[in-house]
């Protein structure tokens, strides 16, 4: 039976995953910090370690740093899981050398599956073949969710910077790459018969971008253009399509995760279409916070023919209807920031 070392403060989650563990026939040691975990980890040298991140004593970074500088335990599996989900976090724990990084909350199968994965890595590469070489790592083949995917973006994609105003790609231009947005905020936008501008989507950290065609290097449809400070990071359309080809649950998982896309820009369309101007304005200010992550406690700092253009009504239009906001106590006004006040009325605004 393998061992697995689980290291985690909360108590009930702890417990709750050292059951589930069990019943896949697992021996569990627990550790409730960092400090008992690099411990346990040393005297017991488990087959499998899975830890948290945020802990007391030693936090997840500290105990896996502790353990892969020691000769006795720098060859065991190594699994991050945490409610922790930026990409600059989770590359950091790759970086570090972890084998895997799960989100909480987590499906039980995923777990499972990562445990499984993992420890079956570690005897292939226990093994010798016959001319006395370690069997290969096929990294690739391993992934099996879209967080995987993306942490391999982290780790093997070229990563670039975009200051505000820059130009990712135009339309028209040769598709040759997809993009995993590490931080910032990327408007993609074409233009109509009389050349205004109308942005189609927003696109923030986690999202990917510059999906164009799986299998052909057709032109890209619109063009990517920085609205704040952007990282990237960027692996070549044939590689994808190797990786899709050989991982047949991310190639669904990725089809779903565009088909949610197409029916948020539908809803776009149908407000844009349908809408009030004073609706439009209200729904494009709370899709701009929640699209750069801002409650009512923050600003959104953003150009008014920005705003407009995701509205689809004139600038002086918005700007009319923004100052009405602002004497009715909707939101405040300071330059280029618009901070929110209440956010309930603006989402029943008509």
């Amino acid at each position: 039976m393998k061992t697995i070392l689980l290291i985690e403060d909360d108590r009930a989650l702890r417990e709750n995953t050292e059951e589930l563990l069990e019943l896949s026939n697992y021996n569990v040691i627990t550790a409730p910090n960092g400090k008992v975990g690099i411990q346990l980890g040393i005297e017991k040298l488990p087959d499998i370690i899975i830890c948290d991140i945020m802990m007391p004593e030693v936090d997840g970074y500290g105990v896996l740093k502790n353990l892969s500088s020691d000769e006795r335990t720098k060859h065991i599996p190594f699994i991050f899981l945490s409610a922790i989900t930026e990409h600059k976090e989770i590359r950091k724990g790759m970086d570090l050398g972890a084998d895997d990084y799960l989100t909480k909350p987590f499906e039980e199968d995923d777990l499972i599956s990562a445990v499984e994965s993992r420890l079956a890595k570690a005897k292939l590469l226990g093994g010798m073949i016959g001319d006395g070489t370690l069997k290969p790592e096929a990294s690739e083949e391993e992934m099996r969710t879209l967080e995987e995917l993306k942490a391999f973006f982290n780790q093997n994609g070229e990563v670039s910077s975009f200051g505000i105003g820059n130009t990712i790609f135009k339309e028209g231009s040769r598709s040759d790459a997809i993009y995993l947005v590490l931080k910032g905020l990327i408007k993609g936008h074409t233009m109509d018969e009389d050349g205004k501008e109308l942005i189609t989507s927003l696109y923030h950290a986690d999202d990917f971008l510059g999906f164009t065609s799986f299998v052909s290097q057709i032109p890209y449809q619109e063009s990517a253009t920085v609205i704040e400070d952007v990282e990237l990071a960027a692996i070549s359309n044939q590689n994808l399509q190797e990786i899709l080809k050989k991982n047949n649950s991310i190639s669904l998982q990725l089809m779903e995760l565009l088909s949610q896309n197409i029916t948020e820009i539908k809803a776009q369309l149908f407000q844009m279409a349908y809408s009030s101007v004073r609706r439009k304005t209200a729904q494009t200010l709370i899709q701009f916070a929640q699209v750069m992550k801002t409650n009512t406690e923050g600003s959104i700092k953003i150009s008014r023919s920005d705003l407009a253009s995701v509205a689809g009504i004139a600038t002086e239009s918005l700007i009319r209807t923004l100052s009405g906001f602002k004497k009715e106590g909707l939101i405040e006004i300071e330059g280029r920031n618009i901070k929110i006040k209440e956010l309930k009325a603006l989402q029943y605004v008509n």
